[in-house]
């Protein structure tokens, strides 16, 4: 619980006043279940194991998949699946197995030496520039069959960063695999001109025993996230990317046609983006990854034939009626009197996470008396009917790191569980 929130004084009136702006908005009485969350807390409550958790619908996720392969499949393209965004090698392989491609696009140096063991056939890539020990530390770290100089490509943005990665090489013996991050209009980084892009290529060039050019990366989930219009349409904006990206292959191609190997990686996309790739015919491939799971951050019109596959679930640890704030004691009711969302009042097992409340409708977190990760208060009607051990479900609001944070992930068919998954430590 947000201690400060008790505070008299400044931060006291601060609260209220939020408290009051939340009595003006109209009331959402809410109500009971859904079926569909009706049979997973019914589930939950008999089979579940009674903390906060993780669930994974595999037929939203098989949904999910498949809306993906029909798009790839009408572009000619290969599909590379964003590990980061489904953190978990058992959903990765599920995911991986329907959608038939061992390509993954790695992070973080800890998940990328785990990779290399548990998917020894995969087609790895690393989705930003590592510093140099990271690499150093993953050839440290890594034994298996998998073979890094055929299967891995680093990514590398500035001329510094390569001279850092050659080095290691020649320390290591090895030849390494490079990428190269192009700013096709995000501008996060990566070469934006044939001025920065010329460098690199010459460095390669010059040190084939250690060095091999691996293709391309250039990242736009900005053209599928709905930027102001003032700034351009998605048709315009995607234009831009595709002519960025053409200018660094028609520069590679033009002054260093030695590097210009069948096989390249020609990788582009984000799952916001992905589907409007389907008109060009440049890249090789493009990446996917939080789109399989659709959090509510990704509710986006690129992305409306996709549904929800993930949800957290965590059990009400006790009701209390209507609300009560420290300090405030029978004062309180007024809150309640009000606001008929607040005439409940349920402290749940966990909270505050980076999500959404989905089932029942009509809950929400009460600012007033602060957030909490052990055991939050939320409101809501006398509608939404729950009892200690019923569960509360929330929509996380990305994929990443909320999927981290209940230990295994919990396969869920037809509102029963199927499976359990570890998740990357």
């Amino acid at each position: 619980m947000n201690r400060r929130n008790f505070l008299l004084g400044t931060a006291g009136v601060g609260a209220l006043l939020a408290g009051v702006g939340a009595w003006l908005r109209p009331a959402d009485r809410g109500g009971p279940y859904s079926d569909y969350f009706r049979a997973l807390n019914q589930e939950l409550k008999a089979h579940g194991p009674m903390r906060p958790v993780m669930l994974i619908d595999l037929d939203h996720l098989d949904h999910n998949i498949d809306v993906v392969l029909q798009s790839v499949k009408r572009s000619g393209k290969q599909l590379r699946l964003v590990e980061k965004s489904l953190p978990s090698p058992g959903l990765l392989d599920y995911i991986g197995q329907r959608a038939g491609t061992q390509r993954l696009m790695s992070f973080h140096q800890p998940f990328l030496n785990h990779d290399a063991q548990r998917f020894p056939e995969a087609d790895i890539l690393l989705g930003k520039p590592l510093p140099v020990r990271s690499a150093e530390l993953f050839y440290q770290g890594h034994k298996g069959p998998f073979d890094p100089a055929r299967q891995l490509q680093w990514l590398i943005d500035t001329p510094e960063h390569l001279q850092q990665y050659l080095a290691l090489a020649r320390g290591l013996g090895t030849r390494l695999r490079i990428n190269i991050e192009l700013d096709v209009g995000l501008h996060r980084g990566g070469v934006k001109d044939s001025l920065e892009l010329g460098p690199l290529l010459t460095l390669i060039a010059a040190n084939p025993q250690h060095l091999e050019f691996a293709g391309f990366m250039g990242y736009d989930p900005f053209v599928g996230m709905g930027v102001p219009g003032i700034l351009g349409s998605p048709e315009a904006l995607f234009a831009k990317v595709m002519q960025r990206y053409q200018s660094a292959v028609d520069f590679t191609r033009q002054r260093h046609p030695a590097l210009w190997q069948p096989g390249l990686t020609l990788n582009t996309a984000g799952s916001p983006s992905y589907r409007m790739h389907e008109q060009e015919q440049l890249s090789s491939e493009v990446s996917v990854g939080t789109a399989m799971l659709k959090p509510t951050h990704y509710d986006l019109p690129s992305l409306s034939e996709h549904r929800p596959a993930a949800y957290i679930a965590t059990p009400v640890l006790k009701s209390t009626g209507p609300v009560r704030i420290p300090a405030l004691d029978d004062k309180s009711k007024l809150f309640a009197w009000w606001d008929p969302n607040q005439r409940e009042t349920f402290f749940i097992y966990g909270g505050n996470w980076l999500a959404e409340f989905e089932s029942p409708s009509g809950l929400q977190s009460n600012g007033l008396f602060g957030r909490s990760s052990n055991q939050e208060m939320v409101n809501g009607s006398p509608a939404v009917g729950l009892g200690p051990d019923d569960q509360v479900f929330l929509r996380p609001m990305q994929s990443e790191a909320v999927l981290l944070q209940f230990g295994d992930l919990l396969a869920v068919r037809g509102g029963r569980i199927v499976d359990s998954w570890p998740v990357y430590s």
